[in-house]
C-alpha cells in the first residue's frame, strides 16, 4: 500500500470516527433534554394545540416571524431584537402566545442569539432532531403550535449545562418587574 493509500484511509477512519461521537452526542443530548422521545410526546400533548392554516399564519406573522417560525428559518447572529435585552420579562412564542423563557434562566452566550439554560416549563418546549444542513442538532420548537424557536447545544451554563439558542423573530418579551 502507498502512502497516498494509507493517509486516505486513516483520513477515512478519522471522518466515520468523528461521525459515530457526533451521533452519539446527539442522541445522548436529545436524551438529556427531553427524556425519552415518547415521555415528551405525551408531555406535549397536555396542551391544547394551536393549528393555522399557512394563510392564517401568514396574516398574522410578519415575514420574517413567518420564515423562522413555520418555515425553520435562522435570523443573522447579533440582529435579532432580544440577543442582548436585559431587561426582566418573559418569552413567548410569537405565534401562538405560550410562555416558553423567563429572563431568569437567559445569559450570554456570545453566540448573536438570545440564549437560555432552561425553559419556564419542560412541556412548552418540544425537542426533534434536525438533520438540516448535512449535520445532526436538536431543534427547539413551540409545543401548542409546532413554530421553530431555534436549537439546543449542551454547552450551556449550570445547572443544566444546556444552551437553549432562539430566535428573537420566534419570541414575544413582556417585561415583568
Amino acid at each position: 500500500m502507498n502512502r497516498k493509500t494509507a493517509v486516505t484511509r486513516v483520513l477515512l477512519a478519522m471522518a466515520i470516527l468523528a461521525g459515530a461521537i457526533l451521533h452519539a452526542n446527539t442522541n445522548n443530548l436529545v436524551n438529556a433534554t427531553q427524556g425519552k422521545k415518547e415521555t415528551s410526546r405525551m408531555e406535549s400533548t397536555k396542551l391544547e394545540k394551536v393549528v393555522k392554516t399557512e394563510e392564517e399564519w401568514r396574516r398574522i406573522l410578519t415575514p420574517d416571524q413567518y420564515h423562522v417560525t413555520r418555515e425553520k428559518g435562522t435570523e443573522r447572529a447579533f440582529t435579532g431584537a432580544y440577543h442582548d435585552l436585559k431587561e426582566k420579562g418573559v418569552y413567548y412564542c410569537v405565534a401562538c402566545g405560550l410562555e416558553l423563557f423567563g429572563s431568569d434562566t437567559k445569559f450570554d452566550s456570545g453566540t448573536g442569539w438570545p440564549s437560555f439554560w432552561a425553559p419556564i416549563n419542560k412541556k412548552n418546549v418540544r425537542e426533534e432532531r434536525d438533520r438540516s444542513l448535512g449535520m445532526e442538532r436538536v431543534e427547539a420548537l413551540c409545543s401548542r403550535c409546532d413554530a421553530h424557536l431555534g436549537h439546543v447545544f449542551d454547552d450551556g451554563p449550570r445547572p443544566t449545562g444546556l444552551r437553549f439558542c432562539m430566535n428573537s423573530a420566534s419570541l414575544k418579551f413582556e417585561k415583568r418587574p
